[in-house]
């Protein structure tokens, strides 16, 4: 990220990504999309056997309750540090609200996580990652519907067009696809119909082709790709399969270099000095205050519902390593996209200020997570040569 913002325009100015384009919006927003699509994919086959069936207690609570407080505290956060009414600030709230996937992956994999994270916490968190990204589009297009529709007619709305068609359905297809996928993959392995090289893109050939075909319907593509990730590993199969090739490795960290390197410079820095709403001081304030206040109270009130979570100090990791990222670019695209017709309302307000808010979030987050794990291990070792001076000083014999 720091680096895209180096060589962009605010710095080197060595590429512009709005040249890229003639609707800069909408690429970001279909890049954002495929990263996801395909990053949850992965994360689906990278969780063990019949997983969300195992673990379907955490994953009920992670994902209702405490999802639920995330997204109030987010807009609650976001109305008093804008002075916003509370339904646009839901709004806002709901883009935020989701882990992101692609910066939660490179937290939970690598020499850091599997020494000190037990695997059944990097499971659950990957879990939490992978699922509530597709979930965060109830919370969104709640607030949405209430205003545009308001009162029963947006209860309705939500409940019938978000839940039973956008949820539900991407459910069903997803669950259809991955195991379809699976069984078709199976034979064509074992009678010799695919080469190796093929078999391991399978999963992101199958996660592209249901982004295809959730855009054509209009379901949830993200939470579509998540589950079927699972069920096309649900007998363990695929994942046992692929494990030691890294491939999916290596595509996770391709799309989040890539991603970051475009976010970073394509950040629209004039936006924090142009507006009211947008002071230094009111971002700031709400960069800190969603990065501490978001995801970590939460799970450290409601952990010992979660029977993935073990104890007080894994869910103050948890709570921690809760970063924003991809899907919230993602959601405030889509804010834009629905109320861009409201221009002189509220909604309008929101549709002009909603992604550099999120912009900066991702900027917090991306840093503030980032660097965590190195200053970790930076004091576990000036720790370490502490203690080692102590007990042995300088020129004593071991």
């Amino acid at each position: 990220m720091l680096y895209g913002i180096a060589i962009g325009p605010l710095a080197l100015n060595w590429i512009d990504p709005s040249y890229w384009s003639s609707n800069q919006m909408q690429f970001i927003q279909e890049y954002s999309r495929y990263c996801l699509a395909i990053e949850l994919m992965i994360a689906g086959i990278t969780l063990p056997k019949k997983y969300l069936f195992k673990e379907w207690q955490s994953m009920v609570m992670l994902l209702l309750p405490i999802m639920a407080l995330m997204w109030l505290v987010s807009a609650a956060i976001i109305k008093f540090t804008f002075s916003l009414p509370f339904l646009q600030a839901l709004t806002i709230g709901a883009c935020v609200t989701p882990t992101d996937p692609v910066l939660a992956n490179s937290i939970l994999k690598g020499m850091f996580a599997e020494t000190h994270v037990p695997l059944r916490l990097r499971n659950i968190l990957a879990a939490e990652s992978g699922a509530n990204d597709g979930l965060g589009c109830p919370f969104l297009f709640l607030a949405l519907f209430l205003m545009r529709l308001g009162g029963g007619n947006a209860i309705g709305a939500w409940f019938y067009v978000t839940w039973v068609y956008q949820v539900v359905l991407s459910v069903v297809i997803g669950r259809v696809a991955g195991y379809v996928g699976r069984k078709v993959l199976k034979y064509a392995k074992n009678t010799g119909w695919i080469e190796h090289e093929l078999f391991l893109l399978s999963a992101i050939s199958l996660a592209l082709l249901l982004v295809g075909l959730c855009a054509i319907l209009g379901t949830d593509d993200i939470l579509c790709c998540f589950v079927a990730g699972n069920s096309f590993t649900w007998d363990d199969w695929y994942h046992v399969e692929s494990e030691d090739t890294w491939l999916q490795q290596t595509i996770n960290d391709i799309l989040s270099m890539t991603f970051f390197m475009y976010f970073g410079a394509t950040i629209p820095w004039a936006e924090y000095t142009s507006a009211n709403f947008l002071s230094p001081w009111r971002i700031s304030v709400a960069v800190v205050l969603i990065i501490i206040l978001r995801h970590l109270p939460a799970i450290v009130a409601l952990y010992r519902l979660v029977p993935a979570i073990n104890n007080w100090k894994e869910a103050l990791f948890a709570g921690w390593f809760g970063p924003i990222g991809v899907s919230a670019i993602f959601y405030a695209i889509e804010t834009i996209k629905q109320i861009k017709d409201h221009d002189g309302s509220n909604a309008g307000i929101v549709a002009k200020i909603v992604y550099p808010i999120v912009c900066a979030v991702v900027f917090g987050s991306v840093i503030v997570h980032g660097i965590t794990i190195p200053i970790v291990l930076m004091g576990k070792h000036i720790k370490t040569t502490i203690s080692l001076n102590c007990f042995y000083p300088s020129g004593s014999s071991i």
